[in-house]
């Protein structure tokens, strides 16, 4: 399977990765490098069964600073050409993302994916950053926050019960339009102590008659008292090998500043 040119960029980015961390504080020796992996090879990993290829003590400490979490950010320059910092909110979160549907479990999903806040409101330091793909007009947020690693991993189970309480469902949006809803598993490398992600498609068509075809990766990883939040979305092409590598890579930038920072201590 030929890579698609953001995943390349990523490939390319990944020797950037101790650089970047050394200005997050003193430098760790033997810092790892992420291992990517092919698309077929992520999809063999299990979303939340595989063991974690990140170690974290329980117990490790306090949660990061906030200059911490945003040291630990994926950024435009981690996946190169064509990201971008974003230019802005795209019309379909308001038109397509804002919707209500009848059972209580698809319409949480919705509101997650909307707000982009699927552990609630952060309880802590927390960092973002916003990404524009040039060629295919994709979205990425990312996001380090934390929140009650039991809280959080709750909330992994309930994702990941999605693909079968919410599998099909229509939605309506605001401006009165049907979507027909799908919930599947999006398979993530091994990373952290608790993982899931789903990739959900919304098709539809707009007023003017013209279909839509809206996808959503939506992901999360607990790295010790920390979690990643990633979304991934588009109506054009959107690239599960992105939105797995970012969460390769950030994962692993995120354990490695907590190590930092429990050295500094």
């Amino acid at each position: 399977m030929t890579s698609p040119p953001a995943t390349r960029a990523l490939l390319a980015s990944a020797l950037s990765v101790t650089a970047l961390l050394a200005t997050a504080g003193c430098s760790a020796d033997n810092e790892p490098r992420p291992r990517w992996f092919s698309a077929s090879a992520s999809a063999s990993a299990s979303a939340s069964g595989a063991s974690p290829a990140v170690e974290q003590p329980a117990g490790s400490g306090a949660a990061l600073t906030e200059a911490q979490a945003h040291a630990a950010l994926v950024t435009e320059a981690d996946l190169g050409e064509p990201w971008a910092p974003t230019r802005g909110a795209r019309t379909w979160r308001d038109g397509l993302l804002k919707a209500t549907t009848e059972d209580r479990d698809c319409q949480r999903l919705l509101d997650a994916l909307y707000t982009e806040e699927p552990f609630g409101p952060p309880k802590g330091p927390q960092a973002t950053s916003a990404l524009d793909d040039g060629d295919t007009d994709a979205q990425l947020h990312y996001r380090v926050t934390a929140y009650p690693p039991a809280d959080v991993d709750r909330t992994l189970d309930w994702m990941k019960s999605l693909p079968g309480r919410c599998g099909q469902f229509t939605a309506a949006t605001t401006r009165g339009g049907i979507q027909g809803v799908e919930v599947d598993d999006l398979p993530l490398p091994p990373v952290g102590d608790a993982r899931q992600a789903l990739r959900v498609t919304l098709a539809g068509e707009t007023e003017e008659g013209e279909l839509t075809y809206l996808t959503v990766d939506l992901a999360a990883v607990r790295v010790g008292e920390e979690t990643i939040t990633l979304t991934n979305a588009g109506l054009d092409e959107v690239y599960a090998e992105v939105t797995q590598q970012t969460v390769q890579l950030g994962a692993q930038r995120l354990a490695d500043i907590r190590k930092q920072g429990r050295a500094q201590i």
